[in-house]
């Protein structure tokens, strides 16, 4: 896709007040197990609704989706390696506090939403295979669990995810070489994989699966707010991010053949957990199995969101778009405690606002608005060369990164629109509050002088 820039010597790592304890290996573990996330163990089913037997082929196609805003991704965050993410890069791109705070808002409020699902997803049905208890109370006290390991540090957050992410890749893994197993049998029928649903138009289905896989791999952006923790990050991140997706997109890729070609579409389109029909078409592998698998994929996506939202807290505060106090970190762990404890509280207060489907339909309109803004910055901000050599995309990347935003946005229907419009009127009023707020104390401190 693209190369650094040259020269090719190393540029030191610029100064932070984080830890810079991540590596290459735990930083892409990190960008794999975000990708890898709880949706494809239901979305499976959903694409075969659409699609019927060609389900890798919408999940190819929301890859290439994918992979277009990555590669902004890598060019920016090796050019700009401060935690921040989107907002770092439309503040210097556009210039303008309100659209820079509003896009960092956007990527927060998707952030948080984000958990708030996970922890409710968590408390559900895939709990009670093993307890019964009231979801909403679990879901607020998993996401106080998932706080204080954030606030233990990252790298103590990055090892647990290195475990969750094995745990929940080896469930994916397990689910190819159990269709292997059904289709040694002679079960199975591997000619559907190229069979499309009856009364279908090929091309629309496609592209209507391809929206639905697009939300398994959305996760990656998470990894641009950990720039400041990251060793030779202009080095490490591209090869990380590209990695991570890749392998993702294999893995899925596999996922979907073998579903397809032990199960009927039909059957897997009618299923809550269309990989248990896998798991149950072969036989030897208890059910129960597969909850706890999920449960674990679950818990890793919403503790890697969490510890995306509040180094975006964070970050956004280092840059005066947040309060300051965001910006405190613990003397010992050096984690952003303040950011840590904030986006929790309000991740739980959202608990109690929606259901899972809502809060992810949401989560997915507030990304691709980031998403949009960070394909433009890429190309403004070409105007704005740095000493250090960094990632660089060619520029028809972007250019098609934004049309598949905007290709994706045509695809939300009135209520999420609604649901994120609310969101971001709420951003809008804090940015007044805020910068009411620092004019007043500006003006009283002009006076008193």
């Amino acid at each position: 896709m693209s190369a650094p820039t040259a020269p090719q010597e190393q540029a030191a790592d610029p100064d932070t007040k984080l830890s810079r304890s991540v590596g290459g290996r735990l930083l892409y573990l990190f960008i794999l197990g975000d990708v890898l996330g709880a949706g494809v163990y239901a979305l499976v089913g959903e694409m075969a609704g659409e699609v019927g037997g060609a389900v890798w082929l919408p999940l190819l196609v929301a890859l290439g989706l994918a992979l277009l805003t990555a590669g902004s991704y890598a060019e920016l965050v090796t050019k700009y390696p401060r935690a921040g993410g989107a907002a770092v890069f439309a503040d210097r791109a556009f210039r303008s506090p309100l659209v820079s705070f509003l896009v960092g808002f956007s990527m927060l409020a998707a952030g948080v939403t984000s958990a708030a699902g996970l922890s409710l997803a968590f408390a559900g049905d895939y709990l009670a295979t093993f307890v019964d208890a009231p979801d909403r109370l679990v879901a607020v006290l998993f996401l106080a669990l998932v706080a204080t390991l954030n606030a233990r540090g990252i790298k103590e957050s990055l090892r647990a995810n290195v475990a969750m992410t094995a745990i929940e890749l080896s469930g994916l893994v397990l689910v190819v070489v159990l269709a292997a197993v059904v289709l040694g049998r002679g079960e199975g029928s591997p000619a559907r994989v190229t069979q499309f649903a009856e009364g279908t138009t090929p091309a629309l289905a496609v592209l209507s699966a391809a929206i639905l896989a697009y939300y398994s791999f959305v996760g990656f952006e998470t990894s641009a707010n950990l720039a400041e923790e990251v060793r030779d990050v202009r080095r490490t991140y591209p090869r990380a991010l590209f990695g991570a997706l890749v392998t993702a997109g294999v893995v899925y890729v596999a996922v979907g053949v073998a579903a397809v070609a032990v199960v009927d579409p039909d059957t897997l389109a009618g299923s809550t957990g269309p990989l248990l029909e896998v798991v149950d078409a072969e036989g030897s592998v208890p059910a129960w199995v597969f909850s706890l698998v999920a449960l674990i994929a679950v818990a890793n996506g919403a503790l890697l969101t969490m510890i995306m939202s509040s180094r975006l807290a964070y970050g956004m505060a280092e840059q005066g778009l947040l309060p300051s106090v965001l910006g405190r970190v613990l003397p010992h762990r050096r984690t952003p405690w303040v950011a840590i404890v904030v986006t929790t509280v309000v991740a739980m207060g959202l608990v109690f606002t929606g259901d899972v489907a809502g809060l992810a339909e949401t989560v997915v309109l507030l990304l691709l608005l980031v998403f949009a803004s960070t394909n433009v910055a890429v190309l403004v901000l070409r105007r704005d060369p740095v000493d250090a050599p960094h990632f660089r995309v060619a520029t028809v990347v972007p250019v098609l990164g934004v049309a598949s935003c905007v290709l994706l946005l045509t695809q939300q229907d009135a209520v999420t629109w609604l649901r994120a419009g609310i969101l971001l009127a709420v951003g809008a009023v804090l940015y007044g509050v805020m910068r009411w707020t620092t004019r007043t104390r500006s003006a009283r401190s002009a006076r008193e002088a």
